[in-house]
This record gives C-alpha cells, sequence and structure tokens, in this order.
C-alpha cells in the first residue's frame, strides 16, 4: 500500500501492470474517510482516456516515476463501473463490489479498517473519498494531523492553505471542469484485391464462303468450231471430269492483351458526431438569514454562475 506522502508521485503519472502493460494515467486516490488511509486509485483508460476503472492500491507499489499494480491490464478495463460524480466518495456497497471483483476478502478489508494508524479503534470502514493532483501535495505533508470526518473530497486536514471548502486566503474559490478532446486513429476497415479467372464464352461470326457447281453448257455446230468437233471419231463412248472446289470457315484463336487493371484507393472525407460526458464544478453561495425577535432562521439561496443562465443542471 503507497503512503500519503507518496500521493504526489502517483497522481497523473503512469500506472503499469505485473507485465510491464501501461494501463493508463492515476487520476485521483480515494481515502478511506474513517483511517485516512489511501485505498483506490483511478485510472483513466479506453480510447482517449473516456473510462475511469478503479483499483486497489493494497498491495501497489511506486515504482520510480510510475504505479505498479499487481492486476492484469485487461482485468482492470473490464472492471465494474462506479459513479462517484456525486460527493467524490465511494458508497460501501461500492466497495463491496469493487473488492468482490479483485478477488479480495471484504472480511479482511473489515478487520484492517476497526484499527487505525496508531492502534485505537474505529467504528468500521468509511466511504473512500478521492484526492486530486491540486490536493496531494497539501494531504501529504498534513497526514499527521488529518481528521477522520471525511471531508468533501476525501481529503482531511488542511491542503496547501485551503480550508475544507476549498477557500483560499483570498476568499475565491477555484471552478474547474473537463474539457472533451477528440482525435482520431487509423486501423484496417476491411480488404480488396483483384482476382483474374478464366471463363468461356460462345461467340459467333459470319463469314463469306463460296463453293463451286457444274452447269451444263450447250453451243450450236458453226463454221467457227466445225473442226473441234470433226476432230474426234464418228461414234464413240466418252467421259470428261471436273473437279470442284468449295470453301469452309477455320477457327483459329489468339491471345491478345485488351487492357490493364489496378486497384486504387480514395479517400473519402465525411462529418461524424462524437458524443461524450464532461464534468463541470458550479459555485453557489448560501445566506443564512435570521430575525433576533422571533430566533427564526430564514435560508435564501442566490446562485451564482459563471454562464448566465436560469435554472440549475
Amino acid at each position: 500500500m503507497i503512503t500519503r506522502e507518496e500521493i504526489a508521485n502517483v497522481l497523473d503519472h503512469p500506472v503499469y501492470d505485473g507485465d510491464g502493460n501501461k494501463i493508463g494515467d492515476a487520476k485521483h486516490v480515494f481515502f478511506d474517510d474513517m483511517t485516512g488511509r489511501p485505498e483506490w486509485v483511478s485510472v483513466k483508460t479506453g480510447m482517449f482516456g473516456s473510462n475511469e476503472s478503479f483499483i486497489p492500491i493494497r498491495d501497489a507499489a511506486v515504482v520510480q516515476d510510475h504505479l505498479e499494480v499487481p492486476y492484469r491490464k485487461e482485468q482492470v478495463k473490464d472492471a465494474p463501473n462506479v459513479d462517484v460524480d456525486a460527493g467524490g466518495h465511494l458508497s460501501e456497497s461500492e466497495e463491496h463490489r469493487l473488492y468482490d471483483y479483485y478477488g479480495i476478502n471484504w472480511d479482511s478489508v473489515l478487520s484492517e479498517a476497526e484499527r487505525t494508524d496508531d492502534g485505537r479503534f474505529a467504528a468500521g470502514p468509511g466511504p473512500a473519498g478521492t484526492a486530486s493532483a491540486a490536493g496531494a501535495a497539501g494531504a501529504a505533508g498534513t497526514a499527521g494531523t488529518a481528521d477522520t470526518a471525511g471531508t468533501a473530497g476525501g481529503m482531511t486536514g488542511r491542503q496547501e492553505g485551503a480550508d475544507r471548502t476549498g477557500m483560499r486566503g483570498d476568499d475565491a474559490m477555484t471552478r474547474s471542469e473537463e474539457q472533451m478532446h477528440v482525435g482520431v486513429e487509423r486501423r484496417e476497415s476491411g480488404r480488396a484485391r483483384l482476382r483474374k479467372y478464366v471463363v468461356t464464352e460462345e461467340v459467333q461470326q459470319t463469314v463469306p464462303v463460296s463453293h463451286e457447281e457444274v452447269r451444263v453448257e450447250r453451243e450450236p455446230i458453226t463454221d467457227a468450231n466445225r473442226g473441234d468437233a470433226l476432230a474426234g471419231p464418228e461414234i464413240s463412248e466418252a467421259e470428261h471430269e471436273v473437279t470442284l472446289h468449295e470453301e469452309r470457315p477455320v477457327v483459329e484463336t489468339e491471345t491478345v492483351p485488351v487492357e490493364r487493371v489496378r486497384m486504387v484507393t480514395e479517400e473519402h472525407v465525411e462529418d461524424e458526431v462524437v458524443r461524450g460526458r464532461v464534468r463541470k464544478e458550479r459555485i453557489e453561495a448560501e445566506t443564512e438569514r435570521f430575525d433576533d425577535d422571533a430566533a427564526r432562521f430564514d435560508d435564501e439561496s442566490a446562485r451564482l454562475d459563471d454562464e448566465r443562465r436560469p435554472g440549475r443542471e
């Protein structure tokens, strides 16, 4: 377990698991309001630190500039979600649920919480409050004088000159708020490929072809052809043969390149709405008036807000 003096070396510093994997950055340290001991550290996890996970620091150790915890990164990221926006405290049921998740015996937690640091017995474990980075140094310096009343933010005693309400010597409060920063990450969304395969198609083409046919011609005997007609025997048998020709289609194939095909990627930009939740502090002033004669109190609340708008969030 870390000491109160080591809180300043924990807040806003990296948190690693036992395998050396970075889990996130420490956001808050939570104390037991009865014993004043550090019990939990909240770590920003997820994309852009959108989630806040809780880790018990009973067995944690500060190593150089970071905190090491005996829990794996995946286990921490899957820890139960706890809402501490209201009051900055963990309820007993929330602590019980977290201890069960991390396999820590609740009875052992109760037995340890029944005794304070100086040996005195306490009534039992109280809810855990949180310390921010601004109050860490003050908390470490005043651990010996801290009471167990359970103040807002989980810090006891005074913090760097600030009282329990957070008011400094100049009677001014600091109002803080969270800002959402959105970035983008590049990841694989799919794959495309070119695949070449062979198909067989029926094609048709008209080709003109020719062939020879026999036609018998007869011509009368004239003075011009009489000599040829009387050249042979007077009466005889004879044959005359003629070879006929025709054309037929001949098909052959030839492979020729017809086109080049490639794939190119085009980047299209579109607007996507990102929604998140941020916390803001609000400051209000309460005025208490009373009537001396009737001894009556009349409370009147005057709400102050940097953003001048009606109503209250």
